[in-house]
Order: structure tokens, then sequence, then C-alpha cells
């Protein structure tokens, strides 16, 4: 009787994880029988048209925008979040760690809505950031941010970075510090240590933060919305644009169907790569 008690206990802890799995199951299943659908008739009847227009250079444009915009915003996270995760890993006093770990949960304390307000006032015609420009003489007229690009790009990076720099962080500390003494030792220099020692140890941390950068970054709203407007149309807008004033849910599904399958294609594909990588790397004499 005891027994079956044990053997019982970890599924009743797994329970609320798997009801939480099986509704975000049930509804992508819900979303993926719309997009077959037409619209005014999405459970009754079968019909790929919504996916036929996607096909349109509008939507293909769009498509590319933002796997791009991902992409390069999880660059650039990861490589800002290096040294601050290196900071977290190796610092001595408890006050520093902190105040490290405080100051890369504060994107994650405020709501998105509050930050992407807050860039609107940095990057604006006569914002912060011009401001400085001007009377530093960098430049001599406002420099156009928003609704463009660059200041998208500006937002994702902000607002994803500490999914860049927890997993990074959590990677670095797990290596014990003989590695780098045994390499300074021998000689190496600071960035032959972290070239050669911490990042290939730190490569699956690294990894866990870029796939969880450019997955929350794919399917970003609220940042392009307020800071690109309808100059820059990642798909997430173009979802809330076939929902809000045209109620056509065969097509947002289609879109969401279609970000979703090309977000875990390339995340798949980098997977391997890095993979076929390390293998190569360790093949190496």
């Amino acid at each position: 009787m005891l027994d079956q008690n044990s053997n019982a206990r970890p599924w009743l802890l797994l329970l609320p994880v798997l009801l939480f799995l099986a509704v975000l199951a049930a509804a992508a299943l819900a979303v993926i029988r719309m997009s077959v659908g037409s619209n005014g008739d999405e459970w009754h009847s079968v019909s790929l048209t919504s996916y036929a227009d996607l096909a349109t250079p509008y939507y293909m444009k769009s498509l590319w925008l933002t796997l791009r915009l991902a992409f390069q915003s999880t660059v650039l996270a990861v490589l800002l979040a290096i040294p601050v995760a290196i900071a977290m890993a190796r610092a001595k006093s408890k006050l520093a760690r902190r105040l490290l770990l405080t100051g890369v949960l504060l994107p994650l304390l405020v709501n998105l809505l509050l930050q992407s307000y807050g860039w609107l006032i940095i990057l604006g015609p006569g914002g912060v950031l011009n401001n400085s420009l001007l009377a530093l003489g960098i430049v001599q007229r406002p420099v156009q941010w928003l609704y463009r690009e660059n200041g998208v790009l500006l937002g994702l990076i902000q607002t994803a970075f500490p999914l860049a720099a927890l997993p990074m962080a959590s990677a670095l500390k797990a290596i014990s510090g003989s590695y780098e003494e045994a390499a300074a030792t021998m000689g190496a220099s600071r960035w032959q240590i972290l070239r050669h020692v911490l990042l290939p140890l730190a490569m699956p941390g690294i990894l866990s933060g870029a796939l969880l950068v450019f997955a929350y970054n794919a399917s970003a709203f609220a940042v392009p919305l307020l800071l690109g407007g309808r100059r820059v149309s990642m798909l997430a807008v173009l979802v809330r644009d076939q929902i809000t004033p045209l109620l056509n849910w065969p097509a947002a599904s289609a879109t969401s169907v279609v970000l979703m399958l090309a977000t875990l294609a390339v995340m798949a594909l980098s997977q391997k790569l890095v993979h076929r990588s390390q293998k190569m790397l360790g093949n190496t004499p």
C-alpha cells in the first residue's frame, strides 16, 4: 500500500503541469482547425484559402521581417548578456550579485506596455536620446527612431534581455573556476579564456537563452505595434489586424500557424547546427 502511494505521488505533482500543457495543446489544435476553415464558418467548413492568401508578397515580406528582427535581436541580446552573465556568475559579494540580478530582472517586473511607452519618451524627436545626441554635437537634427526598424530592434533587445542573461549566468556559475586558473597558468589571455574555455562550456546556457529570445521576439506584439506602428508590420501585428477590425479568424489563425512553424523550424535548424559544430570541435585534435 505504501509503495503504491509513493509511486502515485510523482504523478500527482505533475498533474498541474500536465493540465496546463493539455490546455495549451487544445488551444493550438483549435487555432489549427480555424486556420483551415472559411470566414464565418470556421468549425464546419474546410478551406485552404487563408494559407493561399499568405503566399502574397506582402505577407512573405512581413514573415521575413519578423524572422530577421528576431534573429538580429537575439544576436545582439546574447552579445550584450555575455559580460553581464559573467559578472553575475563571478561576483564575490552577495550585494553585488543581488544588484545585478535585480537589474536583469527589472524588465520582467515592469509591464511591457509601460516599457514600450518609456521607449516612446526616450526615442521621440524631443526625447532623451535625441537631446543627448544634439547636446554632444553628434547630430545636427533629431534622428527618427520611432516607426523604424531600428527603434523596434532596440525595444526587442531590451525586453528580451533577461531571457538571454539568466540562462547564461546559470551555466557560467556551474563552471568551476579551476578551468580558468588552469588556462591562465598555461599563459592564456582573458580573451582566450573567454573564447576557448568559458563560452564552449557555457554553450548549453547560451543556446537556451538565444532560443528563448528568438521565440519571444518572433511573436512580439506590443513592441512592434507601439514603436513601429504600421511601418514595421511584424506577423503578430498582422494577426491583430485580422482579428480586431475584420474578425477574420481563419486568416489570423493561418498567420499564427505559419509564424509558429517558421519559428520552430529556425530553432530546430539552429540547434542542429550548434550540435554539429560541437561534434566537429570535439573531433578535432
